[in-house]
């Protein structure tokens, strides 16, 4: 028998949370309250057994990533196919973008369900969203997942591309390669930007540079998708030269991926340092003082 996940409204009455062992989404929607009590309904529905369908072929996604998958689960080969245009570069497996699947799915059940004038489902930081015409969000920017506080804003309207942002980096729920702080992405849809946040941070590095602290995945986490491969567990000081090395090392990986389509834009945090790359309406938000209207980030 399928467990039943923890179901509830927050205390605003406004917001609905859905936990289920590693899965912790916080939902919005707005709309008509008729629509709004069936897009949370066919949420909670959805949710109810998700964990299950990915375990079951949890095997087969800890595995590094093929151009061909047998995955059969939906959002397990939303998974797979957000992260192949990686594989033949790197090493990745369909993990790297469980988090923004996730969120996708719900949003997209909620959206089969009801009319809705704007809606998000957050997954610790890795966003889906819909805009309905006329509707907007402004994004909450940290400088590093772990702290509270809001570095800056970023506002995105209905008529923008992007309907997904994602956050990797060091100071993460997962392990990362590399040595960023944070690296935010904003792309076309949320697994898109999860797994394109991933790669990007990992790019954010100082190969052999004696400040780093590495250890082996599965020495942290013996069933670790990234096996013995290094994780970044401390960074020591290092001087401004090093920051922008790193920095543009990832910006480097970052240019390519916005050139490929692959991204809307990425913010980049190290130490402090932050670049930004993107379309000139992203670049222009950075110098550009905005009102917190609505953080939808973690």
């Amino acid at each position: 028998m399928t467990r039943r996940p923890q179901i509830a409204l927050l205390s605003d009455g406004r917001r609905l949370h859905l936990q289920d062992g590693p899965i912790d989404l916080i939902v919005e929607a707005r709309g008509r309250t008729d629509e709004v009590r069936a897009a949370y309904e066919a949420a909670t529905l959805r949710f109810t057994g998700l964990l299950d369908e990915l375990c079951a072929e949890l095997p087969q996604l800890r595995s590094a990533a093929e151009d061909r998958t047998s995955l059969t689960g939906v959002v397990a080969r939303r998974m797979h196919a957000a992260v192949a245009p990686y594989a033949a570069d790197c090493f990745i497996t369909p993990m790297a973008a469980v988090a923004g699947s996730v969120a996708e799915e719900i949003l997209s059940a909620m959206l089969n369900a009801a009319t809705l004038d704007r809606a998000y489902v957050n997954n610790g930081g890795d966003i889906a969203f819909h805009l309905g015409a006329g509707e907007h969000f402004s994004v909450g920017l940290m400088d590093r997942p772990d702290r509270d506080g809001v570095m800056r804003t970023m506002r995105i309207d209905a008529d923008d591309p992007v309907r997904g942002v994602a956050t990797s980096g060091r100071h993460g729920r997962s392990f990362s390669l590399g040595i960023a702080d944070a690296v935010t992405v904003l792309a076309a849809t949320a697994s898109q930007a999860d797994a394109a946040a991933t790669v990007i941070a990992n790019a954010v590095d100082l190969p052999g540079h004696p400040a780093i602290v590495r250890q082996p995945a599965n020495e942290l986490q013996p069933d670790s998708d990234l096996g013995g491969r290094l994780v970044t567990r401390d960074v020591g000081e290092l001087s401004p030269n090093d920051i922008a090395a790193a920095l543009e090392s990832g910006a480097e990986c970052a240019r390519h991926l916005f050139d490929r389509g692959l991204i809307e834009g990425a913010v980049l945090r190290l130490c402090g340092d932050m670049l930004v790359i993107g379309t000139k309406d992203i670049e222009e938000q950075r110098t550009r003082p905005l009102v917190l209207e609505s953080a939808v980030c973690a």
